[in-house]
């Protein structure tokens, strides 16, 4: 395979370095429907912004995988949404439809992490837990190679991204990463979780962002 050219990073084959990957994100890379190339990245610098500026990837060559919680009927269903960097994915429209849920909100940062089993700001749609949903937006299915997280803050995996429509769960979606120019001011009535937020982004005030998330969170997760 030959290495892609992707900012100032040296990709190498992934399977050749499951040292630079999450555990669940190294045992999944066998079962890959195609090739996948890993970079060794400064843990400091894996959110979106910072990683754009240091390693002169493109945002646009670049999708984030944020966890979504949806809620019906007093109970939960965990699902992944990928979306390219440059948009937000419609958790409150799409997302919540197409769950057929009463609710839907991105997760706190402890409750990701603990149910993926990946690094907070390193969260990826390879590896997730059987059973979740994985929503892949049109563009990223179409992009001939996105940059996505891996497991770990400490690198990063290069991917065509017809293969993440390949993934176990996967469904692509059209219109599920709302470009970040046509976000609306929030409106007063707008409810605590409905945050722009994305994984791996860190929010001003988790605190606000999570409270009412937080209070409705199912019993097995526990308390604050």
């Amino acid at each position: 395979m030959t290495a892609p050219v992707l900012g100032t990073l040296p990709w190498q084959p992934a399977a050749d370095h499951p040292e630079l990957l999450g555990a669940p994100v190294a045992a999944a890379l066998p079962s890959l429907p195609g090739p996948a190339w890993v970079a060794e990245i400064d843990e400091d610098l894996a959110d979106t912004a910072a990683f754009t500026d240091a390693y002169q990837v493109p945002s646009a060559a670049s999708a984030n995988c944020v966890v979504v919680a949806a809620r019906r009927a007093g109970q939960t269903t965990m699902a992944a949404c990928v979306v390219l960097a440059t948009t937000r994915a419609d958790v409150n429209g799409l997302v919540r439809r197409h769950l057929d849920a009463r609710k839907a909100s991105f997760a706190p940062q402890d409750v990701a992490v603990a149910e993926s089993g990946m690094a907070y700001g390193g969260i990826t749609p390879i590896g997730l837990p059987a059973g979740w949903p994985v929503l892949v937006d049109a563009a990223v299915a179409a992009a001939d190679l996105v940059v996505i997280g891996s497991g770990t803050r400490g690198s990063k995996l290069a991917v065509p991204g017809a293969l993440l429509a390949q993934l176990p769960g996967a469904q692509v979606l059209e219109g599920l990463g709302q470009p970040l120019e046509q976000r609306q001011p929030p409106r007063p009535e707008r409810a605590p979780d409905d945050t722009d937020v994305g994984w791996g982004e860190r929010p001003r005030d988790p605190d606000d962002d999570d409270r009412r998330y937080l209070e409705d969170r199912p019993p097995h997760w526990g308390s604050d």
